[in-house]
């Protein structure tokens, strides 16, 4: 349990400069950005990777990895749903093991948006223990080593089009969002039982309650803070109890997908659907509502409603869902340039140095090189299938899950 309470702050610039781990959902700062040399950027499907595990069912989780093992999750489906964890070596790309941790049947499930699937929130790694997350179906812990779940916890809602949020850990508590058809909650865990320790109704006035926002956890002078978004809303939680420290709305947006993004005291967030838009919030001094005052600048073209964005230097990079790539100063919030993919993105983008790397619906896996200059196209991979979920950087090496496979590209060792 002392591993857990640790969490990952202590370790994020160790891990952020070397590559060494992807623990949580936008890797080891939480925000899709690593520092690596080396890494593929033209990737050669037919001879070009070092192996490529194929992954049964259906998920778009993004994959994690700690102590030489990636885990991810999926479903498989027939007449009835098993939801699975995998390890596999990262080495050589085998399964170490395999668990059905969860086994809903079809109507327990629910409807699910066509772009979605049961196994979209990512997992977790922290110490020796994965937590694997499929919203109104239930989270699990398991030891990372062996798959033994440790606990389960299975407190069911109307879920509208599936899962999505991914779960966070802050001092021993785990934390995601439970935004389904009727209310929108966020709920904290004890994570050494699975046993709740609270959950916090974001009672907003809204007609659409989803949404799949993945809280970000952040020190606000000397404080830890969960910055959690929801319908209508964004707000700041005191992780030990939940309590709402300070909030911003913003009308009536809903299905709220991007992380959040931190950096040098201002929280960046985006506002889902109807007319998209970034916020970016100062949380100096915030305290109750602060909609009026500490909103620094609002941003409101070609704002993503699905794909999380990155901040490097000065400049936020962004790529909405229709594929237009934009660069926004983070100061003001004006867009330095614009670009166009002409492809339909969902997975968050993935910052390598100076190089962004972003994958389609189609199955086209884009890197460029950008600046506040602009962007330079240095490579158009094509994986012909589907990608939603987010790659990992290891020892030089990127490791990509496309919608059958998981693949590793580079030298490695």
């Amino acid at each position: 349990m002392k591993r857990l309470r640790t969490g990952l702050l202590g370790s994020v610039f160790w891990l952020a400069a070397h590559g060494a781990e992807w623990p949580e959902f936008r890797g080891p700062d939480a925000q899709g950005v690593v520092e690596a040399k080396g890494v593929p950027v033209g990737l050669d499907l037919e001879n070009g990777y070092l192996w490529k595990a194929l992954i049964p069912g259906k998920g778009w989780s993004s994959p994690v990895m700690k102590d030489g093992l990636i885990v991810v999750t999926t479903s498989v489906k027939t007449d009835q749903v098993e939801l699975l964890v995998i390890a596999l070596d990262v080495k050589t790309g085998k399964p170490i093991w395999t668990r059905s941790v969860f086994q809903p049947t079809v109507d327990e499930a629910g409807t699910i948006h066509e772009k979605n699937s049961l196994a979209s929130s990512s997992p977790l790694i922290v110490g020796d223990t994965v937590f694997a997350h499929f919203g109104h179906m239930g989270t699990a812990a398991l030891s990372l080593q062996t798959g033994e779940v440790r606990w389960k916890y299975h407190d069911t809602y109307a879920s509208q089009h599936g899962n999505g949020g991914s779960p966070i850990l802050v001092d021993g508590i785990l934390i995601f969002s439970a935004d389904g058809e009727d209310e929108g909650l966020l709920r904290g865990l004890n994570a050494e039982t699975g046993k709740l320790e609270w959950e916090i109704n974001r009672e907003r006035d809204v007609r659409q309650k989803f949404s799949f926002g993945t809280p970000l956890v952040v020190d606000v002078e000397g404080e830890k803070v969960v910055v959690s978004q929801g319908s209508g809303m964004v707000g700041g939680y005191r992780p030990s109890d939940g309590m709402l420290l300070w909030w911003v709305d913003y009308g009536s947006g809903f299905s709220v997908v991007p992380r959040p993004v931190y950096h040098d005291g201002v929280v960046y967030v985006t506002t889902g659907f109807n007319v998209a838009k970034l916020l970016a919030i100062q949380l100096k001094d915030a305290k109750g509502d602060v909609t009026k005052t500490h909103v620094k600048w609002t941003a409101k073209r070609d704002i993503p409603k699905t794909p999380s964005f990155v901040m490097s230097g000065k400049e936020i990079y962004l790529v909405d869902d229709t594929g237009r790539m934009s660069c926004l100063d983070c100061e003001t919030g004006e867009r330095v340039w614009r670009e166009q993919l002409q492809r339909k993105v969902s997975c968050s983008l993935t910052m390598v140095g100076d190089k962004l790397y972003t994958f389609s619906e189609e199955g086209q896996g884009f890197v460029h090189e950008v600046s506040r200059k602009g962007a330079k196209e240095l490579a158009v991979n094509e994986f012909k299938e589907p990608i939603f979920a987010s790659p990992i950087v290891f020892e030089n090496t990127l490791i990509v899950r496309s919608e059958k496979a998981l693949w590793r590209f580079g030298k490695g060792k």
